[in-house]
C-alpha cells in the first residue's frame, strides 16, 4: 500500500498558544463560545490518540487569565508554560518541550492569530517543522485580519485544517476499535448536525 500524506497518530505535537479568556474577550472572528468548544475538541483529540500536547500562556496574572477552564478540565496534567513574549517559538522552554517529543509536524492552535498563532508558525516553518494551522480553534480580531492572517500562513508553506478534519484523518477507520469510542464521543459533543447523525444512529437505527 502507498503511504498517503495523512496524519498518523505518531506523527504530530499539538502547540495550544494563549487560550486564554483575556484574549478570547478580543476576538470578533468567530463566535467565542463555538471557537471555545472547538479547542476542546481539539485537545481531548490530542488526548484519545495520545498527541503529545505543549501549552502555553501569556500575561495571565496581569490581562489574560490562566487557560480556559474547559481546555484545563480536558488536558490537567499538562504543565502549562507562562511566556513573556509573543512568539512562544522564541521561548525556551516552548521550543524544548516541542523538540523533545522528537516530532516534525506541529499542529498550532491558539489566540490570536494576528500574533500569538502566527509568529511562532512562522517560526517554526523557518526551522523546517511541517505545520499544520487549526483554524477554527484560532481567533483573530475581525474576521479579515484573522483571514489575512491564515493566507500568509499558508503562503509561507502551513497547511489549513480543522479539528474535525484531524480528528478524523487520525482515525480515518472507524474499526480502529482503540480510538473508536473516544473519537466517537467528541464528534457527538462538537460537531453540530455531524454529531446528531452518529448519536441517532448509535441509539435508533438497529440491524435487521
Amino acid at each position: 500500500m502507498t503511504d498517503l500524506p495523512l496524519l498518523e497518530p505518531g506523527q504530530p505535537v499539538l502547540l495550544m498558544v494563549d487560550q486564554q479568556a483575556g484574549l478570547a474577550f478580543g476576538v470578533g472572528s468567530a463566535d467565542r463560545q463555538l471557537l471555545l468548544s472547538n479547542a476542546v475538541a481539539l485537545a481531548k483529540t490530542a488526548k484519545v490518540f495520545n498527541i503529545p500536547t505543549i501549552v502555553s500562556t501569556s500575561a495571565s496574572k496581569v490581562y489574560s487569565g490562566p487557560l480556559l477552564p474547559p481546555i484545563k478540565n480536558v488536558i490537567p496534567d499538562v504543565p502549562v508554560i507562562e511566556r513573556r513574549n509573543m512568539n512562544a517559538w522564541e521561548d525556551d522552554a516552548v521550543r524544548s518541550e516541542i523538540a523533545k517529543t522528537g516530532r516534525r509536524k506541529l499542529l498550532v492552535s491558539g489566540l490570536l492569530t494576528e500574533a500569538c498563532v502566527t509568529f511562532p508558525v512562522l517560526s517554526a516553518l523557518s526551522e523546517g517543522y511541517e505545520v499544520f494551522v487549526v483554524g477554527d480553534t484560532c481567533g483573530g480580531l475581525t474576521l479579515d485580519s484573522h483571514n489575512l492572517a491564515l493566507r500568509r500562513l499558508e503562503a509561507a508553506g502551513a497547511t489549513m485544517t480543522s479539528w474535525i478534519q484531524v480528528l478524523l484523518e487520525l482515525q480515518r477507520d472507524w474499526t480502529r476499535k482503540e480510538t473508536y469510542d473516544g473519537a466517537r464521543a467528541i464528534v457527538e459533543a462538537h460537531a453540530g448536525g455531524y454529531g446528531i447523525g452518529l448519536a441517532y444512529a448509535r441509539d435508533m437505527i438497529h440491524p435487521v
